[in-house]
């Protein structure tokens, strides 16, 4: 009787270790994160400077309304810039106009240097700080310094979105959006047209 008891029991905790095994082959991969404990904290400490670098670049992020007029060091008529730029760049640079995706001379670009305003000249990106977000545009998750970029509310097309302008010329740049990976969690999708680049080895090109 005793051994019969021993057995059942045995059965009962093979059973048991079996059932959990099955559920945690089937959970899927998120979910096994989740209750990792050493995920949960890597995880955790990832989010937690994520939002505070986040924090830190919203707090440097002065958005200013749509129609605000804006100051900047390099100044010149629009019939000016149509002579030095090129007519794709005057459409997106001075018209805030869009290249079409996946079609730029940057979008696949992985090369060590700085992006630079097409316009201006300015430093805007490093190299180090551009990403594949598959949008279709050179995206970075953040720009060279605070102030190499300055933003603007964009509401046409129906949208509300915000809006990266060059802070030396006012050129438009792109747009900014939250969703792009750490450290800053933003993604800026830049035109491609819009910049230069200048590699390591001080080659320049762009405009």
């Amino acid at each position: 009787m005793k051994t019969k008891l021993i057995l059942i029991a045995a059965g009962l905790i093979l059973l048991i270790s079996v059932s959990f095994y099955l559920q945690s082959a089937h959970l899927d991969p998120v979910e096994q994160a989740r209750q990792n404990p050493v995920e949960q904290a890597r995880q955790s400490t990832a989010e937690q400077a994520r939002q505070n670098t986040a924090e830190q670049v919203d707090s440097n992020k002065t958005i200013q309304k749509k129609g605000v007029k804006m100051k900047f060091k390099v100044v010149k008529s629009e019939e000016e810039w149509k002579k030095e730029l090129t007519p794709e760049q005057f459409h997106v640079l001075r018209e805030k106009g869009t290249e079409r995706p996946f079609t730029g001379k940057y979008y696949k670009l992985n090369e060590n240097g700085t992006y630079v305003c097409a316009a201006c000249g300015n430093e805007l990106f490093k190299s180090d700080t551009k990403f594949d977000s598959g949008c279709g545009w050179p995206s970075y998750f953040k720009p060279i310094s605070d102030s190499a970029v300055v933003y603007q509310r964009d509401t046409s097309y129906g949208m509300v979105r915000t809006e990266v302008l060059c802070a030396k010329c006012g050129s438009h740049l792109g747009h900014v959006f939250d969703d792009g990976p750490d450290p800053t969690g933003l993604r800026y999708c830049i035109n491609s047209v819009a910049l230069g680049f200048e590699r390591a080895d001080s080659v320049k090109e762009g405009k």
